[in-house]
């Protein structure tokens, strides 16, 4: 079997489409070796089995425009078609209007259908329109979620037997082990002995608003002890991406309740996860929601919203309510926080919801549905 592969995002490692496509392909490589593997990207097209994944030489930024949308509806499928292989995966929201062979598209969510604060300017708008009409061209559609899944088939009006979920997993550098330079990580970033973290973005669908107004019921009980540790490069203040600091301020929270660490880098965020008592997200849609599961892998549990496929992700290894219920959210942070063994209750019940997924058994399934759309 010969799979081309559109690796548009395949340079941008930190995006959440360049970091699926990596691992899905390296785990691919890794079981089932016998298959041609063609990376295709706006650099060349590139031939690849498990001895020779090409790494990232630097990290290139694409954004929506023409380049991105010829690439996708030209480049791709002529590529495809010359290199003669069996099938094509986009592993993102942008499969072609004419494929020329049978595709299949990885759709994470569709956000700008549903969310109107996403729906951007005319040309994105154009975009999704584009990218709707073209998911009801594909072989097969994957996303992440049984949420996302029943979303894509209401709003793209496409057959339930054509949209397939597969979940994500996490790094399998997250994990439970504490390592010899955990302390030293944590110091870099002046993080005390007990904390609660947030680390995710700061777009509005986030719900920074409602995870400080349930900080309020906790910073109590909790905040001279075990603060809130909002991580992540803080954005410039505005509605689509509120500063938290200011939230805080308008919320009256006493700022020594609040640590503010900035970015973390991806070899630390294993070690910042397992210094927390507990990983807050009160988020209002998730196509999956990466952030809890990462924690949970760590052995930490969660408090936040039960939106979405957040319920799906987290099950029984945390606590989850309304994100608009400010006082639940809070009260469970309390009860997670002080509470030592319904907390050690929950970190056991992290680590057995963590190992539901894995890149491996993505990589199987994803397998799967590709001999399937050969064989139907």
């Amino acid at each position: 079997m010969h799979i081309a592969i559109n690796g548009w995002f395949w340079n941008q490692p930190h995006v959440g489409s360049g970091q699926y496509t990596r691992q899905l392909l390296a785990h691919m490589l890794q079981i089932a070796p016998e298959h041609t593997y063609t990376l295709v990207t706006p650099e060349g097209n590139q031939r690849i089995t498990a001895h020779d994944l090409p790494g990232s030489q630097q990290t290139i930024t694409r954004k929506l425009g023409p380049r991105k949308v010829w690439f996708e509806q030209i480049t791709f499928p002529r590529a495809c078609r010359r290199l003669r292989a069996d099938l094509a995966h986009v592993p993102y929201w942008g499969s072609p209007l004419s494929p020329t062979l049978p595709t299949l598209v990885t759709i994470h969510d569709i956000i700008p259908l549903l969310l109107p604060a996403y729906r951007g300017n005319a040309l994105v708008h154009a975009y999704t329109g584009l990218v709707q009409s073209a998911a009801a061209q594909a072989a097969l559609v994957l996303t992440d979620s049984q949420a996302s899944r029943r979303d894509i088939i209401t709003h793209l009006n496409l057959p339930a037997d054509r949209v397939r979920v597969i979940y994500l997993a996490a790094d399998p550098a997250l994990s439970p082990h504490p390592a010899p330079d955990d302390d030293a990580v944590r110091a870099r970033y002046g993080l005390p002995d007990e904390y609660i973290l947030y680390l995710s973005g700061f777009d509005v669908r986030k719900n920074l608003v409602g995870l400080l107004q349930a900080w309020t019921f906790a910073e109590g009980p909790l905040g001279a002890s075990t603060p809130l540790v909002i991580a992540g490069r803080l954005p410039q203040h505005s509605a689509f991406t509120p500063d938290p600091r200011k939230i805080a301020q308008a919320l009256d929270i006493e700022p020594q309740t609040l640590h503010f660490p900035g970015p973390i880098e991806e070899a630390h965020k294993p070690a910042v996860y397992r210094g927390a008592t507990c990983f807050l997200f009160a988020s209002r849609y998730e196509g999956f929601g990466l952030p809890p599961l990462e924690a949970l892998s760590c052995g930490v549990p969660v408090v936040g919203s039960d939106a979405s496929s957040i319920p799906e992700v987290v099950g029984d290894a945390g606590i989850l309510a309304p994100p608009d219920d400010a006082r639940s959210i809070g009260g469970a942070l309390i009860a997670v926080a002080t509470d030592f063994e319904l907390r050690e209750q929950l970190c056991q019940r992290a680590l057995a919801q963590a190992a539901r997924f894995s890149w491996e058994r993505a990589a199987r399934e994803t397998l799967a549905a590709y001999k399937e759309v050969l064989t139907t």
